[in-house]
C-alpha cells in the first residue's frame, strides 16, 4: 500500500514532503514509486551488515517474546550475551565497564556525566569542565552541544548551552592556526594545553573529542603524532580523554575503531551507531575500571535512561556483531574502502572539490566554489543539498555534512557488503551530481 506522505509528522519544516521508503534491502532502498536508491550513506553513516538481515529480526523476535521491557539494572540474556561479545572480541583493551543506551547523544551525554562523577567520588569538586573542539559534534542534548563546536546545531541555543572552552580543530585544509601543513608541528595538539590552562586544569573533568573528526567536517584524519601528544597532555593534568567513536566506532574505519589506527587510549570510550547496524536504537559507554571504581567505592550511580540496554536492542547489537565476526566484514570494509579511495582520485582535480578523506568505508569530499583559491560557496547557496538532490536523480543518496569554515561536505559510508561495481556507481553518480549542482548554482 502507498505510504501516506501528508500524514508524516515529523517533518523539519511546515510544507517539506519526507521520501517515502517502502522498504530497505541489502544496500538499496526501495521508494514507494517503484524505484530503488543506492543507500551510500548507509542511512546516517549507520548501516554496516546491510538492510533486511533476516536473522537479526529473528533474534530481535525472540528477545520480545522472552521479555518486552526491564529496568536497564537487571540482567538478562540479551545484555549478558552482548556484554560479553563486546569483552571479548570488540571492546580495546582495559574498556571493560559497559553502560548501554539507546543512542550516540544519550552515549556522549552519559560520558560527560560519568566523568564529572568520577572527580566528584574523588573529592576534586572543582572538575566540572568539558572541553571540545570546534568543528565538532557529539550529540542534541543541552550537554553534548555545550561541548560540541557545531556553529549550525548550536544556532539559535546558545542561551541554554554552558560556555565550556574549545581548542581548535585539527583541520589542516584550513588550519585555524594559520599553520602550512608541510611545516606545521601539529600546533593544534599544544593549543589543547593552552586551551586547559585557560581555564585552570583544575577546573577541566575531560577532553571530549572524536579520534576522526565525523559529519561536522567530514573524516578529519589527524596527524599520526596529534593524539600521543594530546594524550601526554591530558595525562599531565590529569585530565580524562573520551574519545566519540558514535560514527566511526564497529568497524566502519577498518578496524573495531578509529583509536586502534592512532595509538590512542582513552579512558572512556563511546561508540554507538555501528553498533546495531540500525537495526534498533542502540549506543554505549566504555570505560577503565579506575574511572568508575572512585563512584563504587562511594556508592555513586551513573542514572540510566528508561530504554538503554532494552532488551531487543541488545539481540539486534549481538546479532550485528556476529554478521560482522562470521563474514568477516570489518577486513572487508579496510579492503573495500581503500578500493573506494582510488576510484574517488578522478574527483581530486575537479574545480569544486577541495580535498578528498577518508578512512575505511568513510570517505568525505569538501566542495567549494573555487578549487585554486579554495573559495566557499556562498550560505544561501547551499550546495550540499543541491549535490544531494542531483545525486537522488541518480538513485544515489549521500549524507550531507559540513559546518562554519567547512561548510559544504558530501560524506560516504555505506554497508559493508557493498560491491565493488556499486562503488563505481557511487563515485560516478557523485561526480555528476556536483556538475549539476554546479551549473544551476
Amino acid at each position: 500500500m502507498p505510504l501516506d506522505k501528508d500524514a508524516y509528522a515529523f517533518v523539519p519544516r511546515p510544507g517539506a514532503v519526507p521520501l517515502a521508503i517502502e522498504r530497505a534491502e541489502g544496500v538499496w532502498l526501495h521508494t514507494d514509486g517503484g524505484h530503488r536508491i543506492l543507500d551510500a550513506a548507509g542511512g546516517a553513516i549507520v548501516s554496516n551488515v546491510g538492510h533486511g538481515r533476516p536473522e537479526v529480526a529473528e533474534a530481535m523476535a525472540e528477545a520480545v517474546r522472552r521479555e518486552a521491557y526491564v529496568v536497564p539494572v537487571f540482567a538478562t540474556e540479551s545484555r549478558l550475551r552482548l556484554v560479553e561479545r563486546l569483552r571479548g572480541a570488540w571492546l580495546p583493551e582495559g574498556l571493560g565497564r559497559i553502560f548501554l543506551t539507546s543512542g550516540g547523544s544519550e552515549s556522549v551525554d552519559s560520558a560527560i556525566r560519568l566523568a564529572r562523577q568520577h572527580f566528584a567520588a574523588r573529592g576534586e569538586d572543582a572538575r566540572h569542565l568539558v572541553l571540545g573542539r570546534d568543528l565538532s559534534y557529539h550529540g542534541a542534548t543541552v550537554a553534548t552541544l555545550s561541548a560540541g563546536g557545531s556553529a549550525k546545531r548550536r544556532k539559535n541555543l546558545l542561551p541554554l548551552l554552558s560556555d565550556w572552552p574549545k581548542a581548535p580543530a585539527c583541520y589542516c585544509l584550513r588550519c585555524p592556526l594559520g599553520r602550512q601543513r608541510e611545516s606545521c608541528d601539529v600546533d593544534c595538539a599544544d593549543a589543547v594545553a593552552e586551551a586547559i590552562d585557560a581555564v585552570g586544569a583544575d577546573n577541566v573533568a575531560a577532553f571530549l573529542a572524536e579520534p576522526v573528526t565525523g559529519s561536522t567536517a567530514g573524516v578529519l584524519v589527524p596527524p599520526p603524532d596529534y593524539w600521543p601528544r594530546v594524550a601526554e597532555i591530558c595525562r599531565r593534568r590529569g585530565v580524562l580523554i573520551i574519545a566519540d567513536e558514535v560514527m566511526s566506532g564497529f568497524g566502519r574505519t577498518g578496524r573495531n575503531f578509529a583509536v586502534e589506527h592512532l595509538g590512542l587510549e582513552p579512558d572512556i570510550l563511546v561508540a554507538g551507531k555501528g553498533l546495531a547496524g540500525g537495526y534498533a536504537p542502540m549506543g554505549g559507554v566504555y570505560a577503565r575500571e579506575e574511572v568508575v571504581a572512585p563512584m563504587a567505592e562511594r556508592g555513586d550511580d551513573l542514572m540510566f535512561f528508561t530504554f538503554g540496554a532494552h532488551p531487543s536492542a541488545c539481540a539486534a547489537a549481538d546479532a550485528v556483531l556476529g554478521i560482522l565476526e562470521r563474514e568477516e566484514l570489518v577486513a572487508r570494509c579496510a579492503r573495500l574502502g581503500a578500493e573506494l579511495g582510488k576510484k574517488l582520485d578522478a574527483l581530486r582535480d575537479h574545480p569544486h572539490v577541495a580535498e578528498v578523506r577518508g578512512l575505511g568505508l568513510w570517505w568525505a569530499v569538501e566542495l567549494v566554489r573555487d578549487r585554486d583559491g579554495n573559495r566557499p560557496w556562498p550560505a544561501d547557496v547551499d550546495f550540499t543539498t543541491r549535490v544531494l538532490a542531483a545525486g537522488l536523480g541518480e538513485g544515489v543518496f549521500f549524507y550531507p555534512g559540513g559546518s562554519g569554515v567547512a561548510k559544504d561536505v558530501v560524506l560516504m559510508g555505506p554497508p559493508f557488503v557493498i560491491e565493488e561495481e556499486q562503488l563505481d556507481q557511487m563515485v560516478g553518480a557523485l561526480g555528476r551530481a556536483i556538475d549539476s549542482a554546479a551549473a544551476r548554482s
